[in-house]
């Protein structure tokens, strides 16, 4: 389906029922190939996680219209969406209450209480994530080795975790039982590592991107813009800038977090700028932050700038403002 029949280029983003469903399964299908492998990495466990949250998150905005007496809205699938974007944003070994209380404070707080779908000005899955990571910082960066029980308690850490102490990428690169930086590399790309439970290949998730930028559900200007700062500030502040990329969730963000309809830009010049902002911010909390990952609070602090970017223009080239009638002039 061409880009023009789903994208907007109007303020605010208004769709038909019918047409947000449409882009909600195309944005389901786009997110199976993440999930069927994270599933695939961690067992039953991730597979209860994704639908825990995915229920959680549909229940609380059933619940919730339904008490402040608001029109029913979960059959445009919006709550699924962001009920599987949280789980495919969380450590394999979230506890299922935990993942619960983060998708019932995604739909709740950071959807409804700003007006339901459309008018939420933060991404409410990157909301309820961060909402975790604070309250539980400990749960929210333990890491389970793939292909080993969650019950077993088989913790490791990320290839970022890894290099944010100080290890070289030969060691990272032993930890994936790879060879050296090119097997590292490609081990990354394919993806056997631990991490949050639909990051660990980014080839499945260039995958889904594709067929979102197929039927024009989301566009490449602002992905482009996340990646290629992501890799030029990484580069500038003394990072690998390939290692960068491929690594921790930058990929996955760039697609399918940065391009909510709500909380990001309109213009194409607005949409650059946020994403190069994006980036910036991967790079210098990386590289500075406390913790090894950035994309969560990078993502949310360009949404707030997102409606301040909407205002630039771009002045259209031989046009001339029109000069005011002297009937005006006179009265002032």
């Amino acid at each position: 389906m061409p880009a023009n029949n789903l994208l907007l280029s109007s303020s605010p983003h208004v769709f038909t029922p019918v047409t947000t469903r449409k882009i909600m399964l195309a944005v389901i299908i786009a997110l199976l190939p993440a999930t069927g492998y994270g599933i695939y990495l961690y067992g039953l466990t991730a597979l209860l996680l994704v639908l825990a949250t995915v229920a959680a998150a549909v229940a609380a905005e059933l619940l919730f219209r339904a008490a402040i007496k608001a029109p029913r809205t979960v059959g445009d699938l919006s709550a699924v969406v962001t009920g599987l974007l949280l789980a495919l944003v969380l450590p394999p070994s979230t506890p299922i209450w935990m993942a619960v209380l983060g998708a019932v404070f995604a739909i709740v707080v950071a959807k409804e209480f700003f007006g339901g779908l459309g008018a939420n000005p933060f991404n409410p899955a990157l909301v309820g994530r961060a909402f975790l990571l604070m309250s539980f910082p400990a749960a929210m960066t333990t890491w389970n080795k793939p292909f080993s029980a969650i019950a077993d308690a088989v913790t490791t850490a990320t290839p970022l975790n890894l290099v944010k102490q100080g290890a070289s990428l030969a060691e990272v690169a032993k930890s994936v039982g790879a060879a050296d930086s090119g097997g590292l590399y490609w081990q990354l790309f394919v993806g056997s590592r631990s991490g949050s439970l639909g990051e660990s290949s980014i080839l499945l998730i260039c995958l889904g991107a594709a067929f979102l930028l197929a039927v024009g559900v989301i566009q490449w200007i602002i992905p482009v813009a996340v990646l290629g700062s992501t890799a030029l500030f990484s580069w500038l502040f003394g990072m690998n800038p390939l290692f960068s990329l491929l690594s921790g969730g930058v990929v996955f963000g760039a697609f399918f977090m940065a391009t909510d309809y709500a909380s990001s830009p309109l213009t194409p010049v607005g949409k650059a700028i946020y994403g190069v902002g994006i980036g910036l911010l991967v790079a210098l909390i990386r590289k500075l932050g406390g913790f090894p990952e950035g994309v969560t609070y990078a993502i949310l602090v360009m949404n707030m700038l997102s409606p301040f970017l909407d205002k630039l223009r771009v002045k259209k080239y031989g046009w001339i403002p029109p000069k005011k009638s002297a009937a005006k002039e006179a009265v002032k």
